[in-house]
């Protein structure tokens, strides 16, 4: 693909073509959508002028750049050169001109290449609180005033209505990874049409991580930004991925776990930031995430060197952290096409607590009557 490009890449200047290079050599390993993507916005740069591909990029020919960064091996490693990039524009103090580049191109693209909107409306999904018995803090206080909140649930095989649900609209509107289950700690039993991610299931691979983070650590010179790099560069072979995984999987676990702050330690991170991820890259139609109690939180070196018990537990706090990761899994959500179309439900699981957001939902309003899942569901379409 770069080669079928190549005509419009070396026109494009050094300060923006290592990241777009970088894109490229992840293809390969991408979702449908960015892949999709990627190819739209290759083709538009290549079928504009000389003078609107300089109108459009003028911004980021004019960044001023070192001899260092000039003579790096940008085309095979574009990561690497990205990240010295950001601490050479902090200090040349460039970096607003760079973010002022890169919004003025985005919007171009934006406008020349519109995101179509989805198949089917987008359905969101949180589970929070598992193993908490009781709670006297209010919950989904974030999320009341766009939606209604519900007092009377009834709980009974609430998760199961729920991955039911998910499953039926995977087996009606197949997509390839659009449909997701996420879970913080084990998966319950699913249908395969589901693209599933578990903290548990990723345990080897975390082990993994952190016998190579400790000894990295342990390295004499090595620093937040060798680390960083480190991980960068490491491939799911390095974690013990097996050779016939899906590659495309295989990639986006081993970017949660390295890419991540958390991720490999705290299981409600683990969950907020793989919907995040999800979301933002593979876009897809439904998203059920069921949080799980996270390690308490302990010193950084106990959490890596795994010094601690790891049946001490901390549900209390974990729904904290729910409550907010549940609400920017729909702040998330509302960033993709047609988010005022898309609904999301959020759920005390085994308790009577949810809210329901959607286009037919009055916004603000409470229900204290008795309800069950399948009129929850029927509210927020």
């Amino acid at each position: 693909m770069a080669v079928n490009y190549l005509a419009v890449l070396r026109q494009l200047p050094l300060a923006f073509l290592p990241s777009l290079l970088r894109e490229v050599i992840e293809y390969d390993f991408k979702f449908p959508l960015e892949r999709l993507s990627l190819e739209k916005e290759l083709a538009s740069l290549s079928a504009l002028s000389p003078e609107q591909l300089e109108l459009w990029l003028h911004g980021f020919a004019q960044i001023r750049l070192s001899a260092p960064l000039e003579q790096q091996d940008w085309i095979n490693a574009p990561g690497q050169f990205v990240e010295q990039l950001s601490a050479h524009l902090w200090s040349t103090h460039q970096l607003d001109a760079f973010r002022a580049a890169a919004l003025d191109y985005a919007n171009r693209l934006r406008a020349a290449v519109p995101p179509e909107p989805p198949p089917m409306p987008r359905l969101g999904i949180a589970v929070i609180g598992q193993g908490v018995t009781g709670n006297e803090r209010p919950l989904f206080r974030k999320l009341r005033p766009h939606g209604a909140y519900f007092t009377g649930v009834m709980p009974e095989n609430g998760l199961q209505f729920l991955l039911d649900a998910v499953a039926a609209r995977a087996q009606a509107h197949p997509v390839a990874y659009g449909h997701w289950y996420v879970d913080g700690g084990k998966a319950a039993d699913h249908h395969p049409a589901l693209t599933c991610v578990s903290y548990h299931a990723l345990e080897p691979a975390r082990a993994s991580l952190s016998v190579e983070m400790r000894s990295q650590i342990e390295t004499p010179g090595m620093g937040p930004e060798a680390l960083r790099t480190f991980l960068a560069r490491m491939r799911p072979a390095d974690l013990g991925f097996e050779p016939a995984a899906d590659p495309v999987m295989a990639r986006f676990q081993v970017k949660l776990l390295t890419e991540g702050s958390g991720t490999q330690v705290f299981s409600t991170t683990f969950a907020q930031w793989t919907a995040r991820e999800a979301l933002r890259r593979a876009q897809p139609l439904t998203m059920l995430v069921r949080f799980a109690p996270r390690q308490r939180q302990r010193p950084m070196n106990e959490l890596l060197y795994g010094s601690h018990d790891q049946s001490d537990v901390d549900p209390a706090g974990s729904l904290v952290d729910a409550d907010f990761g549940a609400y920017y899994n729909w702040l998330n959500q509302q960033r993709l096409p047609g988010a005022e179309q898309s609904s999301f439900v959020a759920w005390f699981e085994g308790h009577n607590e949810a809210v329901a957001i959607g286009p037919a939902v009055p916004r603000g309003t409470e229900s204290h009557a008795s309800l069950g899942f399948p009129q929850l569901l029927n509210w927020t379409s």
